[in-house]
């Protein structure tokens, strides 16, 4: 980052955290920060934090800043507490709202910025950098939600989501396993396998590919709220029916894809095999299905995704009384909207964990590949 811009962004995060204290705090009559000591204390060190990472370099400047963003982010935290604040915010809250997120982006920028040498700092920038842009932009959902007195029934705010899907985990690990273990784990080895057998033996015989291709484009094409109303009559209202939404949708790219990677090896590397006297079995084995290898990954990883919302969908036409799709349209109806976000939340918890398993492994087991060299 240009360290001029820098500079003007952290003294005008401090500038703005010392305005608030003569701005008011809310359109109700409330004592202004001189009138709190502790809260007067944390303005005034962030203000000084900022002040001192405008003109500081390096890594400093960014745990200054860091630093003063806790403190003005604290602020405001507490300033919400107080129920005249609380749906009444005025311009001296979001004074201090804006400078802690000025000050926030100023410090994900100067990480995002950084070349560290060292694999393990590398490693350590890049979780860095996603955690801290992640609590910036829930934290402006807190106050903003909050501060603007948001109704609940519209917009929650994550602190009650959070002290919903805690005091509801029972509840969850039951949707959990309905929705995850049996419906999304069993569709997706089933749909992911045959999807994987099916364009091996198409590749071995290559009208069978000619003629599945057009139909995967157009079975890829249906849309899963037609489709899962037909598996739910045909499997019934129990995980099966949610099992086979998400095998179809999930075997179609497996399929496009593994075509694309059995199709990668060159010409090269074919005819080595052949002068080698290789069968069928040992080329498909031995340089096929390795090629094949990233493509074959990049379809778990899409449809890792696809399996869960395909279940989650499923699940909207009829399902025994648990699942996340389930909890969603029922919790939906009775306006509990702090829980549909718990069951979203996990959705997503349960989403990027298995993406990520899936990743690893692909690291695990690709590690020869370009895309991994450094």
């Amino acid at each position: 980052m240009n360290p001029g811009r820098r500079r003007l962004g952290f003294i005008l995060a401090a500038a703005a955290m010392l305005l608030a204290l003569v701005l008011p705090l809310s359109g109700e009559i409330v004592p202004g920060l001189q009138a709190r000591p502790s809260l007067l204390v944390l303005t005034l060190a962030a203000a000084l934090l900022f002040a001192v990472a405008g003109w500081a370099g390096g890594m400093w400047a960014t745990s200054l800043g860091a630093a003063g963003v806790l403190c003005a982010a604290a602020t405001t935290l507490a300033l919400l507490r107080d129920t005249n604040i609380n749906g009444s915010a005025s311009v001296g809250f979001w004074t201090i709202v804006l400078a802690a997120w000025l000050g926030a982006i100023l410090c994900v920028v100067a990480l995002a910025s950084m070349r560290p040498r060292h694999d393990t700092s590398r490693r350590t920038l890049n979780l860095a950098i996603p955690l801290l842009f992640g609590a910036v932009v829930f934290y402006l959902w807190e106050v903003l939600v909050r501060g603007f007195g948001v109704p609940s029934v519209i917009l929650p705010a994550p602190s009650a989501a959070a002290v919903r899907f805690a005091s509801s985990l029972p509840t969850l690990g039951e949707d959990f396993v309905q929705t995850f273990i049996r419906g999304v784990l069993i569709g997706y080895a089933i749909g992911c396998g045959a999807g994987l057998l099916v364009a091996i033996v198409a590749q071995r015989y290559a009208f069978l590919g000619r003629g599945l291709l057009p139909l995967g484009n157009f079975f890829s094409a249906l849309p899963l709220v037609g489709v899962a109303p037909i598996m739910v009559m045909w499997f019934g209202f129990d995980w099966p029916s949610k099992a086979a939404v998400v095998a179809l949708v999930t075997f179609f790219p497996m399929l496009v894809n593994t075509l694309a990677g059995l199709s990668a090896a060159g010409h090269m590397e074919r005819d080595l095999m052949r002068s080698y006297g290789a069968d069928h079995r040992q080329t498909l084995t031995k340089l096929y299905l390795p090629a094949a290898l990233p493509f074959i990954f990049n379809a778990l990883k899409i449809n890792a995704t696809l399996a869960l919302i395909g279940a989650i969908v499923a699940e909207f036409f009829g399902t025994p009384t648990q699942g996340i799709g389930f909890r969603i349209s029922t919790e939906a109806g009775r306006m509990a909207i702090d829980m549909v976000w718990a069951e979203i939340a996990l959705a997503a918890i349960a989403g990027m964990a298995f993406y990520g398993l899936v990743a690893l492994a692909e690291r695990a087991t690709t590690f020869w590949h370009p895309s991994y060299r450094t």
